[in-house]
């Protein structure tokens, strides 16, 4: 029997678990103030500089506000989708992240988002998403630029209809950074408006699945449509992590 090395934990760590332990659980409430520097020290049994590098950690965490000299102590934030947004965009542009994993990571999200979608969907979220398309179709004769934002209105739209927040961020910064990653190739594209009208294409296709009530349909339609605009960007050995996805 082999054990593994354990990290050792520094004081400061254990008060920035209990304090957000203590918001996760809502004994601590957005608003709400944490005791003064002082009082935290008599509490945790720790000296100052812990309690200030503990609340430096929070702070940069977004999950407290502290205002120096401010004597009501740090205030409780709520929680933010623009802390997640930054998390995630970080881990997302990290060297041992490709292109593969990425648009492996899309396929699972757009598949999710737009099987919700058809199961979900109001008339009202239905006339957003017409609304989306129809910008769509002005956006092929306006030029890329102007498609390309109304193409990601019409995703920003399917997210929404999910009614899952960490779907809607996931799905932004997922979708941000594999164009990010491919943007110069899509730029300099010598078909570029045929590739607006194949797209325009697909996304009516999807809009007609998700009012049919169709998830399964739509959550197809969605992953081969980033398999075939996207997948020539991954080199071949890795193409085999995508194709599972495409089953039905």
């Amino acid at each position: 029997m082999r054990f593994e090395p354990v990290a050792p934990v520094r004081a400061y760590e254990r008060v920035v678990e209990q304090i957000e332990q203590a918001v996760i659980s809502g004994e601590l409430k957005p608003g709400e103030r944490l005791p003064s520097e002082r009082e935290l020290m008599t509490q945790f049994g720790v000296g100052r500089s812990t309690i200030r590098e503990a609340l430096r950690v929070l702070q940069a965490a977004e999950m407290i506000r502290s205002r120096p000299g401010d004597p009501r102590g740090p205030e409780v934030l709520a929680a933010s989708s623009a802390a997640l947004h930054r998390s995630m965009h970080r881990l997302a542009r990290a060297d041992h992240v490709g292109l593969a994993e990425l648009l492996q990571f899309r396929m699972i999200l757009d598949g999710s988002a737009h099987l919700l979608a058809a199961e979900l969907r109001t008339d009202d979220d239905l006339t957003g998403l017409d609304a989306a398309l129809e910008s769509m179709r002005e956006g092929v004769t306006r030029g890329y630029a102007e498609f390309s934002r109304a193409d990601v209105a019409f995703h920003e739209v399917i997210a929404r209809i999910s009614r899952n927040p960490l779907l809607v961020v996931s799905e932004e910064v997922v979708r941000g950074v594999v164009l990010e990653l491919i943007e110069d190739k899509l730029e300099h594209a010598s078909n570029r408006t045929s590739l607006m009208h194949a797209w325009l294409a697909h996304h009516a296709e999807v809009l007609d699945a998700i009012r049919a009530a169709d998830g399964a349909g739509a959550a197809h339609l969605a992953k081969q449509a980033l398999y075939d605009n996207y997948a020539e960007y991954v080199p071949a050995g890795q193409r085999p992590l995508l194709a599972p996805l495409l089953r039905p």
